[in-house]
């Protein structure tokens, strides 16, 4: 095929005018260095060691290249890496070198600063730990709540073995009690206070919280005290005949109790002909107790 020197001459002029534009552009972009500062980055770790304290994020990292290159640099563009593989438990010192350091083509690492960073590991463990439910505010007035029980009621957190040894729970996600005049169930996340350590698994708890009406107490004057293990043939004269209790319990049924449903009594097992200053001990009770009995001490007679 013949050639043509002179065919498509106008594509073949603006093709050696960008040409010469491009070159015009490139031969003007100074060469300039930056001093940047860039994330760390930890690989390697080998396995059964936790990094612990509080390692360093961030070092700084001295580039060069075209100031068009260098003023482009977006953040994760530039990365210092540490390769762990060599690290054992305890303090460690490793060393960064330019070559340790990612970055795009075109760019160059002059420096690193600091050049060593020292990191501590710890050997990983693993502890069962029980789980603290958190509860904020307080039932509606004349309300009361229960110790709240979680579902489930412990997890397994992991993380380096001295953070282990100081852990004593988890705690939940905080659950609101605040006016609450019913039993109150939430869903919460579980989670441990120490940064360094972690679940096993994620885990969300079931919080229940039993709210019920708060005890009332009532003093309910006029009580018989009834005598017991009285001897065949003897007979007990009891003085004061009545005292007075002081009743808590639920409010249906505190409020309706009257004083001859109230079992107040002295023993009199053993004993023989004679006089007795002997406590008053309340009986068997259904949804109340008994707080105080007044006077707590009665005068008995035996004849």
């Amino acid at each position: 095929m013949a050639y043509h020197p002179f065919r498509n001459i106008p594509l073949k002029v603006l093709a050696v005018a960008l040409s010469t534009l491009l070159w015009y552009t490139v031969s003007r972009d100074d060469v300039v260095e930056r001093n940047i500062r860039v994330p760390l980055e930890f690989q390697n770790i080998p396995q059964g060691l936790e990094l612990t304290g509080e390692p360093p994020s961030t070092v700084s990292v001295r580039v060069r290249g075209a100031s068009s290159l260098l003023s482009r640099l977006d953040s994760g563009d530039v990365v210092a890496v540490v390769d762990a593989r060599a690290a054992r438990p305890g303090s460690r010192i490793f060393h960064l070198f330019t070559d340790q350091v990612r970055v795009p083509f075109g760019v160059l690492v002059v420096q690193v600063a600091p050049a060593t960073v020292p990191l501590a590991f710890d050997r990983s463990a693993a502890k069962r730990v029980p789980v603290t439910a958190v509860v904020i505010g307080t039932p509606a007035p004349g309300f009361t709540a229960r110790p709240p029980v979680t579902d489930p009621a412990e997890v397994v957190v992991v993380g380096p073995e001295s953070h282990l040894q100081r852990l004593t729970e988890a705690t939940t996600e905080s659950v609101s009690l605040r006016d609450a005049t019913a039993t109150v169930v939430d869903r919460v996340t579980v989670g441990v206070a120490d940064a360094a350590l972690r679940l096993h698994e994620p885990v969300t708890a079931t919080v229940t919280v039993e709210v019920m009406p708060a005890p009332i107490e009532r003093d309910v004057a006029g009580v018989a005290v009834r005598v017991r293990n009285l001897r065949p043939g003897l007979r007990a004269v009891v003085l004061p005949r009545a005292v007075d209790a002081q009743l808590r319990g639920e409010r249906g049924i505190v409020g309706q109790t009257t004083p001859g449903a109230v079992d107040l009594y002295v023993d009199l097992a053993g004993l023989g002909p004679g006089r007795y200053a002997l406590t008053v001990r309340p009986g068997e009770t259904a949804g109340y107790s008994v707080v105080r009995i007044t006077p707590a001490s009665v005068r008995v007679r035996l004849q």
